[in-house]
């Protein structure tokens, strides 16, 4: 019996990996390359799409090369940076500009008008987001804009739209497939996360027009095949979710109220809400979780701007440490930060505060602080700024957490999980599998063509690494949460607007 593989390509910000999975959820073989990031003027951030292109094909052809004949390919799932907006010549296949990745704030200002005009309620009505240069509604405007004739040529239905997932699929199947899923299409600010179809009077409000995008479909079905010309082979694709849904479904989080947070450069926490959406009274975003067959199931979500980045900053802003991973012995070496709060506001504050002119502040310093209590105050820094979120997804859904599952390069430092299980009064748990945004994917995948038979087949195959139990006592970590919120309180609006 041959071994089933499912390929997943895991295209994010920086890099491009494939990784292939066996039946276990077990990762067999990685490959990934870096990739330029390009910054043209104050607060823009692109990427080359041909760079992306290839650096994520190179990768899945080094991982093919390395399976041999025992192996079985199956099917191929992408999970992918998400918002980041690429626009292509659908004749030749070439982009008109570069991709404007998720970070960039050129269209802030066109953001800010529009919230002046009062439409902040129908856009969180129809998408569940909020009004933010983060998404792609206002990236694509942008570039129909400012690029000579691309409007008409989009009307003309001679220009495509995709976010990552749509770029590779279309290059994959050598132009033959222009699709996304619900999950991707959730973050453009154009799609209407109720009907799941994009939404006639945004595109109108951002005069975008609808030759130009791609078709909405599941997370888990078959797309069509990815085309390796030197390898003689075609694969098919058969999942698709956006990074931190595919790592939600990675983790397993499939009932209402379960709950994972990425612990990366940033911070994403996504809820569970079960298959009705939730708009939030809490500056959250409602997203949309997953579909598989009919059913959608929708998701709270949060972002923390400075999470791992934290610590780069005490390793290479205050040079503390000389590597990342020395802060849980400096930070382990005192018993607690002794009153000194860190703010890491250093682009502003996410949710559930969006406040973009906070700073990031150091508060409660003594003559007896030391380098070690400011290691300390910052992982609890990064705790912190995660329970804020998880108490307004909680009153947003009225429903108590009892427990957060983990992932992310930041995960390893024990130290830090313990000190989220504190602030939190209940279990964080870390899975056996730290892959959990290319597992989901392959997941994803592996269900539309049969690796698996069903989510609860897949559920009763995660499993635990390590749970981190809470031990502080209450007064503790209510003085500890009291002073966060004192010291939060003091960093926003730091600069003038």
């Amino acid at each position: 019996m041959k071994t089933p593989v499912i390929i997943s390509l895991d295209q994010g910000t920086t890099s491009s990996r494939t990784i292939a999975f066996n039946s276990q959820g077990e990762a067999l073989i990685s490959h990934q390359k870096a990739f330029e990031q390009l910054f043209p003027d104050n607060g823009w951030v692109e990427h080359n799409p041909e760079e992306i292109w290839e650096s994520q094909y190179s990768t899945l052809v080094n991982t093919l090369n390395e399976l041999d004949q025992t192996y079985e390919l199956k099917a191929v799932g992408i999970t992918n940076q998400r918002e980041t907006v690429v626009i292509w010549d659908k004749g030749s296949g070439k982009p008109i500009y570069n991709a404007i990745v998720w970070q960039d704030r050129r269209t802030a200002a066109y953001c800010d008008k529009l919230n002046a005009q009062g439409l902040h309620h129908t856009i969180q009505q129809k998408t569940g987001l909020v009004i933010d240069a983060y998404f792609s509604a206002t990236k694509i405007k942008w570039i129909l804009d400012q690029v000579p004739g691309a409007r008409d040529k989009a009307k003309a239905g001679e220009l495509c739209f995709g976010t990552i997932d749509s770029w590779l699929i279309y290059k994959l199947t050598q132009g033959n497939v222009h699709v996304t899923d619900v999950t991707n299409a959730s973050r453009t600010m154009i799609c209407n996360i109720h009907t799941a179809q994009w939404d006639d009077e945004l595109l109108a409000l951002f005069d975008i027009p609808k030759a130009l995008l791609p078709e909405i479909r599941s997370c888990s079905e078959f797309y069509g095949n990815a085309i390796i010309p030197e390898m003689n082979l075609e694969i098919p694709i058969t999942g698709i979710a956006g990074d931190q849904q595919a790592a939600l479904f990675g983790q397993m989080c499939i009932k209402p109220g379960m709950l994972k947070n990425t612990y990366g450069t940033g911070c994403f926490l996504l809820m569970n809400t079960g298959t009705k959406p939730i708009l939030s009274q809490n500056n959250l975003l409602t997203t949309i979780a997953w579909k598989i067959g009919d059913e959608i199931s929708y998701a709270l979500e949060g972002s923390v701007f400075v999470g791992g980045a934290a610590v780069q900053w005490l390793r290479d802003g205050l040079n503390l440490i000389e590597d990342a991973a020395q802060v849980e012995d400096l930070a382990s070496s005192v018993e607690s930060s002794e009153g000194v709060v860190v703010v890491p506001a250093f682009t502003g504050l996410g949710a559930p505060h969006w406040d973009p002119y906070a700073r990031g502040a150091i508060l409660g310093l003594t003559r007896g602080t030391t380098k070690a209590h400011i290691a300390r105050a910052t992982l609890e820094g990064i705790t912190l700024q995660v329970y804020d979120i998880v108490k307004a997804m909680e009153t947003d859904s009225q429903v108590n957490s009892t427990e957060l599952r983990v992932d992310g390069g930041a995960t390893v430092n024990n130290l830090l999980m313990q000190i989220q299980a504190d602030v939190f009064d209940f279990n964080v748990v870390r899975p056996a599998n730290l892959e959990s945004t290319a597992l989901g994917a392959a997941y994803l995948a592996g269900l539309a063509v049969g690796v698996w038979s069903s989510v609860d087949e897949l559920s009763n195959q995660w499993q635990i690494d390590t749970v981190f139990a809470p031990h502080n006592a209450a007064e503790s970590r209510t003085s500890l949460i009291n002073k966060w919120h004192k010291a939060t309180a003091k960093s926003k609006g730091w600069i003038d607007a």
